[in-house]
């Protein structure tokens, strides 16, 4: 057994090749711990990097971290005072911007217009959504953005989505509109003949302001019933009567105070609260987090109803502040160059006027109501003559224009249905000649023109048709044909045609 292991060991020992240590003195490394370069081996490299010459760098720019395009946008500002916001746009995407400690909402949707290459300044806004629980409020623009987002909860999903609203300020244009007579309180200044524009002019000013009344639906507190009670909105508060419509004090409640609390519209009421209708809103105090039990929710009969209401909580909270926004809104720039959208073209219809030019002396203003209903009569006429005869002419090219140009169009919204349509008008404001194009879902090959119109929206069925082998669009039964979607549009822009009134701000889409 010996000389078995000895022999071994003899041929072990000439097969294996024996190499010398690379270290002068190998008894003095241990091999379980890492060597470490010294430093006299760091500044050798030191110094043959400085002996070769130096490449000049040619894009320093892109290199700087201060100076980069691409980093920049993706850094944290230096300040600490900056804060990460998130917002949303309306195709769910989203995106994160870095603001100050007491940025206002005004102040974000104008560094969002930057970034996201909005084609215009205006009538952007704010919108606070609770999705689980179907409220959205559109903050002012005097708003601190962190102090509202302060309120969240932590484990809930709000968030922001910024979105055009051209109905913020409407109530200060159409006062009629926004507060009929009949909710106006019957108070002493009612009755000396104090009008709804009056009322606005009252509630922006200090001192004693009339009362809102009328009956809303409410929810009653862990309970799926609604009850119907009789409510005043003072400037000390809301109130609600026990008592029918009575209201001697022994007979009110008071609900909540005005400086403390927050209105919400409320979406899809009817699911999620069994609401009667789905003109639903719904009050909260501002500095508590979000909760279904803190909620006061209530129904109005109609849009307008909703909508008084809900102006009239503003104005009663924040005054004379709303009218300070309204004249900067205003003060804004209009639109950025190269906007093709009706913002582009003028905010009211009373700088439109009617002309006659058949004359030899040149152009005429038409002061007839009735004559000027006439020539636009006659213009629908001679527009059809002239679109017909250009598309008859053999040099036009059917290529030219794509059927499908309507696609790109901010106002076409592909194929929403008629509930949706509805929901993004009223989402962007319920402005008269909002509008925005669809495809049908119960007629093929057909599309339908949604608009809103004090307050309601109204569809309008655009039918393809056929006339001398050319494919056509009519509203009217073929009285006035178009030869394609983005024709109607630019007609009605200007003429009324079958509508009630003229097509004024697209419903658009925003994606960040």
């Amino acid at each position: 057994m010996n000389e078995k292991s000895g022999g071994a060991e003899m041929l072990l020992g000439s097969s294996t090749l024996t190499l010398d240590p690379l270290t002068a003195d190998s008894s003095s490394i241990r091999r379980s711990q890492p060597i470490f370069i010294t430093s006299n081996r760091v500044k050798g490299v030191e110094s043959f990097s400085s002996s070769v010459p130096s490449i000049p760098n040619p894009f320093p720019e892109l290199c700087s971290l201060s100076q980069s395009p691409v980093l920049i946008g993706s850094l944290p500002p230096p300040s600490s005072d900056k804060h990460l916001v998130k917002v949303f746009g309306e195709d769910s995407h989203s995106r994160s911007v870095y603001v100050s400690r007491g940025a206002t909402a005004r102040e974000v949707c104008h560094m969002l217009v930057q970034t996201a290459h909005c084609s215009d300044q205006e009538n952007w806004a704010l919108l606070e959504l609770h999705p689980t629980l179907g409220l959205e409020r559109c903050l002012e623009d005097h708003e601190v953005v962190l102090e509202v987002q302060a309120n969240w909860s932590l484990k809930g999903d709000t968030r922001f989505v910024f979105c055009k609203n051209y109905a913020k300020y409407e109530f200060f244009r159409k006062p009629m509109l926004f507060f009929p007579e009949s909710m106006i309180s019957d108070s002493a200044d009612v009755s000396k003949g104090m009008t709804s524009s009056a009322l606005i002019q009252n509630l922006l000013r200090s001192g004693t302001c009339p009362e809102i009344q009328g009956f809303l639906q409410v929810k009653e507190p862990s309970r799926k019933a609604w009850k119907k009670v009789y409510f005043f909105l003072r400037r000390s508060g809301l109130y609600s009567s026990t008592k029918g419509s009575s209201k001697e004090p022994r007979h009110l409640q008071y609900v909540a105070d005005l400086e403390d609390l927050n209105v919400y519209t409320v979406v899809n009421s009817r699911k999620l609260y069994g609401a009667p209708a789905e003109f639903t809103f719904c009050i909260r105090p501002s500095r508590n987090p979000v909760r279904a039990q803190v909620l006061k929710i209530l129904c109005a009969e109609s849009e307008q109803i909703r909508t008084c209401w809900t102006s009239a909580f503003r104005l009663f909270k924040y005054g004379k502040q709303l009218q300070c926004n309204y004249q900067l809104s205003k003060s804004a720039p209009q639109s950025l160059e190269g906007s093709n959208l009706a913002d582009n073209k003028s905010n009211s219809e009373d700088s439109l006027v009617a002309m006659d030019f058949s004359g030899k002396a040149g152009g005429r203003v038409i002061q007839n109501p009735t004559e000027a209903q006439s020539a636009e009569r006659e213009e629908g006429q001679a527009w059809r003559r002239r679109e017909a005869l250009r598309c008859s002419l053999p040099t036009l090219n059917a290529a030219a224009r794509p059927s499908s140009i309507h696609k790109i169009q901010p106002w076409f919204h592909g194929g929403v249905s008629r509930k949706e349509a509805q929901r993004l008008i009223e989402k962007q404001g319920l402005v008269d000649g909002m509008f925005l194009i669809r495809e049908s879902q119960q007629h093929a090959q057909c599309f339908v023109l949604s608009l809103c119109y004090k307050l309601k929206t109204k569809h309008y069925l655009v039918i393809p048709c056929e006339e001398g082998g050319r494919k056509y669009f009519t509203m009217d039964d073929g009285l006035t044909l178009f030869i394609d979607l983005l024709q109607l549009v630019d007609f009605h822009q200007i003429n009324k045609g079958i509508l009630p009134v003229c097509l004024k701000h697209p419903c658009v889409c925003v994606a960040l």
